[in-house]
């Protein structure tokens, strides 16, 4: 079972943190696979990110307000490119890791067969705001979910079954913008995935500093590591968040890496591997010398026979 890391870059087509997200994904290569959605494939410099961008017939035409085709492409390539992807991570590029390599596969390992998406009830006045067109759905699909989060496999099928069952009510949502903040959590909630004890926890995945807002749409930028970045640093972190959003490529390595492998990093805590997972693995080598294991019984049925 792996991680499939999505990424939709625009604008620059950088990573912002690439190097600290290479060094920090060499150490979980085994059960991670990364994709990165773009705008313009020639746009891009990196060779690590050409190398992993999806093929050019997934890419579609977005904005910042209509972006949901980002989504829905990169976790289609993301689904039938292994099918051992099992979590798929939403990110962009100015996403970085906050947890250690080990803390992240723990979660991964704690947490496989769940999503994990922060939603609740829409907080804005659907009557005069006509973000994701909710006055337009019934009182109890008017959600609201954070746009960056982590989905299992399964809701992935059943978001891109949604989109291709139900365009037009797919259209209404994104017609009325920042549908990426509101779509997922209807979709889950027409699944009845979102019910207590269900299989989507709602919990936040990527910190984020709403309280001082960059513009009307977007949280703090991360820039200076002064004070009060590390105080929303060193509190927020909540149980199951691994990603920190928005860090801007100026923010100092040092302090990322700080938190990463020292803050929040427990080395006296064993890795331990669900029985699942062992499971998988075992019938994967059991297939892969089954062929073996064939021809070798048919030769001691003949040799005993001789």
């Amino acid at each position: 079972m792996k991680v499939a890391l999505c990424f939709i870059i625009s604008y620059d087509h950088i990573l912002n943190k690439e190097e600290i997200w290479r060094e920090w994904i060499e150490q979980n290569k085994d059960i991670i696979n990364v994709y990165f959605y773009y705008k313009e494939f020639g746009k891009i410099k990196s060779d690590w990110i050409r190398a992993h961008a999806i093929p050019p017939s997934y890419i579609f035409e977005t904005s910042y307000y209509h972006v949901i085709p980002a989504y829905t492409s990169i976790m289609n390539f993301a689904l039938s490119h292994d099918s051992n992807n099992t979590w798929f991570c939403m990110l962009t590029d100015s996403c970085c890791p906050i947890i250690s390599p080990s803390n992240f596969r723990r979660l991964f390992y704690t947490h496989y067969n769940k999503s994990i998406m922060s939603w609740k009830p829409a907080w804005w006045n659907v009557d005069f705001h006509k973000r994701a067109n909710l006055k337009q759905l019934s009182p109890d699909l008017r959600l609201a979910n954070d746009p960056w989060f982590i989905l299992k496999r399964e809701n992935v099928l059943h978001i891109l079954n949604f989109v291709t069952k139900q365009p037009q009510v797919t259209k209404i949502i994104c017609d009325g913008g920042l549908a990426n903040e509101s779509l997922f959590a209807i979709i889950l909630h027409g699944y009845k995935q979102l019910e207590p004890g269900g299989p989507v926890l709602s919990q936040v995945t990527h910190l984020t500093d709403w309280n001082r807002m960059a513009s009307p749409t977007s949280p703090h930028l991360f820039k200076d590591a002064n004070e009060t970045d590390l105080l929303f640093l060193d509190t927020e972190l909540h149980k199951c968040a691994a990603f920190v959003r928005k860090i801007a490529p100026e923010f100092p390595d040092n302090v990322l890496r700080h938190y990463i492998y020292n803050v929040n990093h427990c080395s006296n805590q064993p890795t331990w591997k669900p029985l699942v997972f062992i499971y998988n693995e075992l019938m994967v080598d059991i297939k892969r010398f089954a062929p073996l294991m064939f021809l070798l019984c048919i030769g001691y049925m003949i040799f005993a026979y001789m």
